[in-house]
């Protein structure tokens, strides 16, 4: 399926190569201000061009087509659309029966029996977290100016010195190959009490969502991982006064499913690219045989580097949901 939300339901739809790709948000409450340049900043941040990004530039300009009037929302479904104006499908032919390792090239033609768009990834690209970032912008609405969101890479290609990211990202370019990174957003000012214990706690769906963002692999909370090398004398996070407040934040801002008051700290791993330059050896369905393959088109070097919007915008979806389930 393509939509997800209880309050606030979020449906992407579109194919990479396909006239247009978009979304459609329903639960937006009538009067909210919107008009088209409060995307811009946000979307910005996902924008191609820079060093180590894709070279396939989009305008990604947003037109807001239905659930706004005289600049305020209506209460009526919200759709976003963005045209796709710079393509090169046929970089894309030979994928159909030579597809990419670790791509979903193959798994769609599985899933589809070979209906599904192959077209620059057809609806598994990237290209349609366009529609993440817009609904994350709405999110952050409903959340309220009260709500900041700090996002940062703290990783790129295993180096945690950020002085070093461009030579890390420049020399696997250089090699035709690409590097992932860990995306870390910190959200301040959520109130206590938003989640469910247990299927709809914070952490699952903060989760749901950010494991729907392509490339993501893993999403830790708080400590995560690290927590399991603690005590918990080193990991409890002991209470400071009456609102719940903690001296420590180790938890990341939710405890037992349910947010604390505290800071919310997320993290996701992303891989790396798996469009590369460099020839791979992998299975070749016409010829029936593994085969050298030289990917063609125009891919990011470094995907972390687009994605950081786009989990901080599925962390703002999630959390908007929970605070209208309230």
């Amino acid at each position: 399926m393509n939509s997800w939300g209880d309050k606030f339901r979020v449906t992407i739809w579109g194919e990479s190569h396909g006239q247009q790709v978009g979304v459609s948000i329903d639960g937006v409450r009538a009067g909210i201000a919107l008009k088209e340049e409060d995307f811009l900043a946000d979307l910005g941040r996902r924008k191609a061009g820079g060093a180590g990004t894709t070279t396939r530039t989009e305008s990604d300009a947003p037109h807001i087509v239905s659930g706004v009037y005289e600049g305020h929302t209506t209460g009526a479904p919200l759709t976003i659309v963005f045209l796709n104006e710079n393509t090169r499908s046929g970089d894309y032919r030979n994928l159909v029966v030579h597809p990419r390792p670790s791509h979903a090239d193959l798994v769609a033609q599985k899933k589809w029996n070979g209906q599904n768009d192959p077209r620059g990834g057809g609806h598994f690209s990237g290209r349609l977290t366009l529609g993440l970032v817009a609904a994350g912008v709405v999110a952050k609405k409903i959340l309220g100016e009260d709500v900041r969101f700090a996002t940062r890479i703290t990783e790129i290609g295993g180096e945690k010195d950020s002085t070093k990211f461009d030579q890390i990202i420049e020399q696997a370019r250089m090699e035709q190959d690409s590097v992932g990174g860990v995306v870390e957003c910190r959200v301040d000012g959520i109130q206590a009490g938003l989640g469910e214990p247990f299927f709809d706690s914070a952490e699952s769906l903060m989760a749901h969502l950010l494991f729907s963002v392509p490339a993501v692999k893993g999403v830790e909370f708080g400590n995560g991982f690290e927590a399991a090398r603690l005590r918990g004398s080193q990991n409890n996070d002991p209470i400071i006064d009456s609102e719940g407040h903690t001296s420590t934040n180790n938890a990341g801002g939710i405890v037992g499913g349910i947010t604390n008051g505290n800071e919310i700290v997320v993290r996701a791993a992303i891989k790396p690219t798996a469009s590369i330059s460099r020839e791979q050896n992998t299975y070749n369905f016409e010829s029936g045989k593994v085969e050298p393959l030289i990917i063609k088109g125009r891919h990011d070097v470094c995907i972390t580097l687009r994605a950081a919007v786009v989990v901080e915008a599925a962390v703002a979806i999630a959390l908007a949901d929970l605070k209208l389930r309230a």
